[in-house]
């Protein structure tokens, strides 16, 4: 799988470094291929002008014999060693000796075959050998006829490499030093540039993390013109979200109070009727009130829980719920633990409330003498049903009860259904937390607690 950056700025930055690198190296190796080949016509140039001041030095004299002494105003030629040489070689039946400049002493200048390198059409032909003494020359050579008579001499003229290539090696050091200098101010300012650009994305991702966190209810501040339409439409989305939610409340708060008075009616004439004719009804009316009441809570939760707005802290909230248990049974211990402060789950409170209040009145029912509460981030890789979503809250509720065994466990969440006919209750407690958690996309697992009672656990989205 390709990993891609999720920050649009890091995005943006990396392809802008990259290309500006890229082309930045492309520039220097190209400026550089194009300053060696100027360089290395200005040598041969300089070549070519020290070979025919060679050429306009030597003459025949009247003995037949090679003469001149080319002052070529280069000290190197008159050094030893040095890879700068000029030699004039008879051709032929031109029988003399040749000439030389005093650098080359004892030393041998080899020369290149003419299928290798051959004449051009003014007839010079440049390549580079390596002398007695190990330096690298470039070689100048033709071939004049000097006199009337057809006395013929090649001509060389040599010069050492090694000026040439520390003369490219200074230019490209300096031309990498430059553009290395401009490369990284370049980069700086293009950075600049992007996150000054980006900015406004930045302030907008902040916006949507205060209405997720609970703070906002609204993209708040001056956005472009690019991104104006975005904000508006995502604060009429919000509107028209608050709009829906507050529908779905008034529709489902008016088909409660049009029941209600039926069931109350229901329920009073049950009181009046003997046994166990009324016994039935009343049963009955129960029945229905408890179903009413389940599908109008599940029909709210799913009008408000894709919302932004819906956000509860934790910690007051079961503070609330553990005060109320610990006032109704004061015979009973409760702790309460969350770690760390501050957590927030996307739930509505009511709904919070009647998840985590039911799993408490059954605890605080069935325990022996204590009941620990305890609210945490879950673990890196638990989630609840759905996996996109990053961020889940864990709250525990584990009491020191008799607890239930796995068989038990099937049958306690099931609606209605009471494994103690003992204890008072409907049965609807635990399929109630259920559904609630589900609708949340989160799930409720029961388990045998560290201290052998029932361990309770809720999965619940956090806030992002």
């Amino acid at each position: 799988m390709r990993l891609r950056p999720q920050s649009l700025t890091t995005r943006v930055l990396l392809v802008s470094t990259i290309w500006a690198v890229a082309a930045l190296v492309v520039i220097g190796v190209v400026i550089s291929a194009l300053y060696r080949q100027g360089s290395e016509r200005g040598f041969q140039d300089l070549l070519r002008a020290q070979l025919y001041n060679v050429i306009n030095s030597i003459v025949v004299n009247d003995k037949s014999v090679l003469a001149g002494s080319p002052q070529l105003g280069d000290l190197r030629f008159s050094q030893p060693q040095t890879g700068w040489y000029w030699i004039v070689e008879p051709i032929g039946e031109f029988n003399t000796p040749p000439l030389m400049s005093t650098s080359l002493g004892s030393g041998k200048l080899p020369i290149a075959s003419l299928d290798e390198v051959p004449f051009d059409i003014r007839y010079e032909r440049f390549y580079t050998t390596v002398d007695s003494f190990n330096n690298e020359v470039e070689v100048a050579e033709t071939e004049v006829v000097l006199d009337i008579q057809g006395h013929t001499a090649r001509f060389r003229v040599a010069g050492n490499r090694d000026v040439l290539e520390a003369d490219i090696n200074d230019f490209n050091r300096n031309l990498y030093l430059a553009l290395s200098i401009f490369g990284f101010g370049g980069l700086g300012m293009n950075a600049l540039a992007i996150l000054f650009g980006l900015r406004p994305l930045d302030q907008a991702r902040r916006s949507l993390e205060k209405i997720r966190g609970g703070e906002s209810e609204r993209l708040d501040g001056e956005f472009p013109r690019e991104i104006q339409p975005l904000a508006s439409e995502v604060n009429a989305l919000i509107d028209s979200n608050r709009r829906i939610i507050e529908r779905a409340r008034m529709q489902v708060g008016n088909l409660a109070h049009s029941l209600k008075t039926p069931i109350a009616v229901l329920m009073n004439e049950a009181r009046v009727l003997e046994a166990p004719h009324g016994d039935l009804v009343k049963a009955q009316a129960d029945a229905m009130q408890m179903q009413v009441q389940s599908y109008l809570n599940r029909a709210r939760i799913a009008a408000q829980r894709e919302s932004v707005l819906a956000r509860t802290e934790v910690e007051p909230v079961l503070e609330r719920l553990v005060r109320v248990m610990r006032r109704l049974h004061p015979e009973k211990t409760f702790v309460l633990t969350v770690l760390p402060h501050g957590l927030i789950l996307a739930m509505e409170q009511q709904d919070v409330e009647e998840t985590v209040g039911n799993l408490l009145d059954n605890a605080a029912r069935y325990s022996a003498d204590l009941v620990r509460v305890t609210a945490h981030i879950a673990p890196e890789g638990l989630h609840g049903k759905d996996p996109g979503r990053r961020n889940w809250i864990t709250i525990e509720v584990d009491d020191d009860g008799p607890g239930l065994e796995p068989d038990q466990i099937a049958v306690a969440i099931k609606r209605g259904r009471r494994l103690d006919e003992s204890k008072p209750g409907t049965g609807l407690g635990l399929s109630i937390v259920r559904e609630i958690a589900g609708e949340y996309q989160g799930t409720l697992d029961l388990s045998r607690g560290d201290r052998g009672g029932l361990n309770a656990r809720i999965l619940l989205p956090a806030v992002s």
